[in-house]
């Protein structure tokens, strides 16, 4: 059986959106970075690691009754790919086939993407969810890859350049979700934290 751990990226310092994305509250009246994390664990992944930076204090209190491990991107201003390297790093000495790489910013995905892209978990596969052009997250990555991808994840591109010279399996998830990163407030945002 295939094992596979949940790395939640939720670092940034959400400029575009006024504040931290993993403090905003969604509609169901969560933080992002908390049902982040339990969306990830709702779709079978065995153990979640939630990397932290911006207002690292606040986000942490948010996760104290959560299942999870909380790692710190001391380097997390200098872009997304700090935030991976990190969480890959934290992970390398776990007994997992494959990592599933989930952003905060991403209220719409659920548990079935999730759960879709961890029945491919293997410990070479590279797989991305696909909601219609460009293929965007979660980003299953195979034990295989970890070290290579966090030796070469530099700013905001985390593991684009890695997944653009390796064959990717791209996984329609467009009947679940949007996909789309929410990089403003919006209406709802704004009257869920109200």
């Amino acid at each position: 059986m295939t094992t596979t751990i949940g790395i939640l990226l939720a670092a940034g310092a959400g400029r575009r959106m006024g504040g931290p994305k993993a403090l905003v509250i969604g509609e169901d009246g969560l933080a992002w970075v908390v049902s982040g994390a339990r969306t990830l664990a709702a779709g079978g992944c065995v153990e979640t690691v939630v990397v932290v930076g911006a207002d690292e204090s606040a986000v942490r209190q948010l996760l104290t009754e959560e299942p999870v491990t909380i790692v710190s991107a001391g380097d997390w201003e200098s872009g997304m790919g700090a935030s991976l390297r990190a969480g890959l790093r934290a992970v390398a000495d776990r007994r997992a086939d494959s990592a599933l790489v989930h952003l905060v910013d991403l209220p719409d995905v659920g548990p079935e993407v999730i759960r879709r892209l961890v029945a491919r978990a293997s410990p070479d596969v590279l797989a991305r969810a696909r909601y219609g052009p460009p293929a965007g997250h979660p980003v299953l990555l195979g034990r295989e890859h970890w070290a290579a991808i966090a030796d070469e994840c530099t700013g905001d591109s985390g593991a684009r350049a890695y997944l653009a010279r390796h064959e990717v399996d791209e996984v329609d998830c467009s009947d679940l979700a949007t996909g789309a990163d929410v990089d403003r407030r919006t209406p709802a945002t704004a009257k869920a934290e109200r």
